[in-house]
């Protein structure tokens, strides 16, 4: 069992950053890897972001590239995503998972998440 708890959303204008942290407890957290989900209101959840167990690979859906960094610290048990350039269209709920399978952008392969956090982008 791992427990994960998001925190570090809020409301920011748009062009601002923020950066979500998820601290996990409970089995090895360097044994999985992780992933970041966003849900907005009406609208599936969709992968943002992924990173190995090692922090050696990582993956972005592209509406996020070049804007978000995902990242982990293993000492810390932590995953953060680091949200720069924000824009409107990034306000949704975000959740952290942990990866039980192999296809990272889908929310079916993850075992354990988060309650998410509330991101919310003002134009």
């Amino acid at each position: 069992q791992v427990q994960l708890v998001e925190s570090g959303g809020g409301l920011v204008q748009a062009g601002g950053s923020l950066r979500l942290s998820c601290a996990a407890s409970g089995r090895t957290f360097s044994a999985y890897a992780m992933g970041w989900f966003r849900q907005a209101p009406g609208k599936e959840r969709e992968f943002v972001a992924a990173i190995s167990w090692s922090g050696g690979s990582r993956y972005y859906v592209d509406s996020v590239k070049g804007r978000f960094t995902i990242s982990r610290d293993n000492a810390k048990n932590t995953v953060y995503l680091q949200m720069n350039s924000l824009k409107p269209e990034d306000t949704a709920a975000y959740y952290c998972a942990a990866l039980r399978g192999s296809e990272y952008d889908s929310p079916s392969e993850y075992d354990y998440w988060g309650q998410g956090t509330q991101v919310t982008v003002s134009s």
